[in-house]
């Protein structure tokens, strides 16, 4: 079947122009400027006339925690991937904390399993290294597998890589991506500690989160991970880096030549501990927002090419979770469905601009992870896109809005200038007019590794 998406602002691969592109079954046949003639109309079976919204490639978010299995009561596969479609994100890659965690083949061929049942976009799982689970990691086809998530600091989930002997074989003897949740165990222990002494009880006020999991906790952890990784030549990917003085520790060199690599995640982005007083434990996260001079230092890293992707971090938990201070409330946030438009209205600020925007969320992690034929509009591409309409006069997100099973948001009250009005995966459309689409499936992703 033949189908073409037009009268669209097209921004691809570093341009803007008035542009089409035509489906063919799942694959992009052509992307075109200008105006479709109407010889090329007539050919075509399904006609998307998108009055000049913007015509993207669907966004890759490669760090998502749809808590499938064992954590079903906040988040699942089936509605966190709905909420990804709502969102004009095509592809998401899952993290290994859940019940069980996904540290054995067996494990991870279980989730596969599900997500090919239940996924609306497409998909990929890490495989989490342990101290114990090296033999299991050698046996992963890589071709098929979006990379090995390491935490160096525990966050949900409870899993650790501490021994020095494991992290070293598992730096070394792997070509696909090493993904590392960086905090240094033994600062966050220590500033807890001193804390709770000095302050009594067994819980500290949410604005100490910053001070327990500090910027110092961060730099350590990422110095020694990137000082090893250069060492034994990893493909090492710091995730969610949140402090300016981490930075130093990375270059701006072309993301194709770069083996040491960063991502920024929204909530670092928009966030800073300021807002906690406004709105509390919804932006509890690990590692903890930090500083506006911090969160302005991001923005411009990933303008200057410093830090190479932007992704969510998307970890749902219910609200009831989230009561609670420092200690006990729940760390991390659902953020999937309003990325992309969040992201754009930093744009519509003048922040970033949406060429950018477009570069970090869809070109960068499929060329970081070498996704085989997504990320991009280009003819033999797969056909993940993203509408996006401009609202000049502004946005208002809330709860009500909210897809993911969890049903909050931290952006709850924000204004936004774009919304997202269709997502197409693999050639069909997995959301328009409001609604998901739920016959929609997407593919399990592959990699040229």
């Amino acid at each position: 079947m033949k189908k073409i998406v037009y009268n669209g602002t097209v921004i691809n691969e570093g341009r803007r122009y008035l542009g089409y592109v035509v489906i063919s079954d799942s694959l992009i046949a052509e992307v075109g400027e200008g105006r479709p003639s109407n010889c090329l109309l007539d050919e075509c079976d399904e006609k998307f006339d998108v009055q000049e919204a913007l015509i993207l490639p669907g966004a890759i978010d490669a760090h998502v925690h749809f808590r499938d299995p064992g954590m079903t009561h906040k988040a699942d596969i089936a509605s966190e991937s709905r909420a990804a479609a709502a969102g004009g994100v095509t592809s998401v890659m899952d993290m290994p904390n859940c019940k069980p965690a996904t540290v054995t083949i067996a494990d991870l061929e279980a989730k596969y399993e599900k997500a090919a049942e239940n996924s609306v976009v497409n998909y990929s799982a890490y495989i989490g290294a342990t101290d114990t689970n090296f033999d299991e990691l050698k046996k992963v086809d890589f071709s098929k597998v979006c990379g090995i998530k390491a935490f160096l600091g525990t966050s949900t989930g409870g899993m650790l890589l501490s021994d020095a002997d494991a992290k070293r074989r598992v730096f070394s003897e792997f070509g696909t991506i090493i993904a590392v949740h960086s905090e240094d165990e033994s600062i966050i222990n220590a500033n807890r500690e001193a804390l709770l002494k000095k302050m009594g009880g067994d819980d500290l006020p949410l604005g100490y989160h910053s001070k327990v999991r500090s910027a110092e906790a961060c730099y350590e952890s990422t110095r020694r991970a990137v000082d090893l990784a250069r060492e034994c030549g990893t493909r090492l990917h710091v995730l969610h880096i949140s402090t300016a003085k981490e930075l130093s520790l990375f270059d701006s060199a072309p993301l194709a030549v770069k083996k040491v690599t960063a991502e920024a995640c929204v909530a670092h982005l928009l966030f800073t501990e300021a807002d906690g007083a406004r709105l509390g434990a919804r932006i509890k996260c690990n590692p903890s927002v930090k500083t506006p001079a911090d969160r302005a230092s991001l923005r411009r890293a990933l303008r200057e090419g410093v830090i190479d992707v932007i992704s969510t971090d998307h970890a749902p938990h219910l609200l009831t979770e989230k009561e609670g201070g420092c200690l006990k409330a729940a760390s991390g946030m659902p953020m999937v469905q309003f990325s992309l438009v969040a992201m754009l209205e930093l744009a519509h600020q003048g922040i970033f601009t949406p060429e950018m925007v477009v570069g970090k969320m869809c070109h960068a992690p499929a060329l970081l992870y070498r996704v085989d034929k997504r990320g991009y509009l280009r003819p033999g591409y797969k056909a993940d896109i993203a509408v996006v309409k401009e609202v000049p006069e502004g946005l208002t997100i809330t709860d009500a809005d909210v897809v993911s099973k969890c049903g909050w948001t931290p952006l709850n009250g924000s204004t936004v200038h774009h919304r997202v009005v269709m997502t197409m995966v693999n050639g069909e459309v997995a959301y328009a007019h409001g609604k998901v689409n739920d016959s929609v499936r997407g593919e399990r992703l592959t990699f040229n590794n």
